[in-house]
C-alpha cells in the first residue's frame, strides 16, 4: 500500500524546520549506508547524533501523533527517529531495499521496519530530478510531492531517489514498526476505516455502523502484535 500524508507540518512548523535545514551542517550520507547500499548512495545527510535532527524529529512525531490519516494507515507501534537527507549536484541513492531492522541511536531498542516514510521538505518546483521511485506488484510509481506531504510505502519495496540536477531536494525519512505486520492487512483496515468514517457523516444513526467498527476491531485484534 502507497499512500500520500498530506499537510503534515502546519505552514509555519513547516517554513521553521526548512530554515533549519538550510543552515545545518550536512554529512556525507554514505556514512550511515549498509555494505551494499554504500555503492548507490550518494546524498548528505544530518549526523544521527545531532541537536537538530532530533529537535526536528520530535517535532514530526509529534505532528504524526495528532495526524489522524497517519494512525489509521500506518498503526503504528514503534517508530525510528525520523533522519534527514539532502540532494543536489547530481545525488542520488540508488535501487534498494531498506533494512529489515533499525536500532534506535542511543538505545538497546530495534524496531522492525514495517512502513517506510518519506516527508517532501522542498516543492517540486524547487528542483529537477529527485523522484522517489518505488516498485509495487502494480508497476514503478514516481513520486514528487509538495513541501509538507509525506509518502508511506511498504518497507518491502524496492525504491531509489533519480539524480537531483537542479537545485536542492530536502526530506525526511524513518521507519515505523506496525501493530498489524502485513501491508495487504493494513490496507484492509485502512478501507474498512474509510468506509466506516464515510459511514458515519452519511447515516450517523445506522445500527450497521457498530456492527461494521466491531469487525474492524475483531479484525485488528486478530492481526495486532504487541
Amino acid at each position: 500500500m502507497m499512500l500520500t500524508i498530506p499537510d503534515v507540518l502546519d505552514p509555519q512548523r513547516l517554513r521553521q524546520c526548512r530554515q533549519a535545514l538550510e543552515q545545518a551542517e550536512w554529512t556525507d550520507g554514505r556514512a550511515t549506508a549498509g555494505h551494499q547500499a554504500v555503492r548507490a548512495k550518494r546524498n548528505l545527510q544530518l549526523p544521527s547524533d545531532s541537536p537538530l535532527a532530533a529537535q526536528l524529529g520530535e517535532a514530526i512525531l509529534e505532528a504524526l501523533s495528532r495526524h489522524p490519516r497517519y494512525l489509521a494507515a500506518a498503526l503504528p507501534l514503534k517508530v525510528v527517529p525520523p533522519r534527514f537527507n539532502r540532494y543536489e549536484g547530481g545525488g542520488e541513492y540508488g535501487d534498494h531495499i531498506d533494512n529489515a531492522v533499525f536500532s534506535v541511536p542511543g538505545t538497546p531498542h530495534r524496531i522492525r521496519s514495517d512502513v517506510s516514510s518519506t516527508l517532501f521538505f522542498s516543492d517540486p518546483d524547487e528542483y529537477d530530478g529527485g523522484e522517489l521511485m518505488v516498485q509495487d506488484t502494480y508497476g514503478e510509481h514516481r513520486v514528487r510531492l509538495p513541501a509538507g506531504h509525506m509518502l508511506l510505502y511498504p518497507g518491502t519495496s524496492l525504491h531509489r531517489v533519480t539524480p537531483v540536477t537542479r537545485g536542492t531536494r530536502y526530506a525526511a525519512f524513518f521507519w515505523t514498526q506496525s501493530l498489524v505486520r502485513e501491508d495487504s492487512q493494513r490496507a484492509l483496515l485502512l478501507e474498512l476505516d474509510d468506509a466506516i468514517q464515510a459511514l458515519a457523516v452519511q447515516v450517523p444513526d445506522s445500527p450497521e455502523l457498530q456492527r461494521l467498527t466491531g469487525v474492524y476491531h475483531n479484525l485488528l485484534r486478530r492481526w495486532a502484535q504487541t
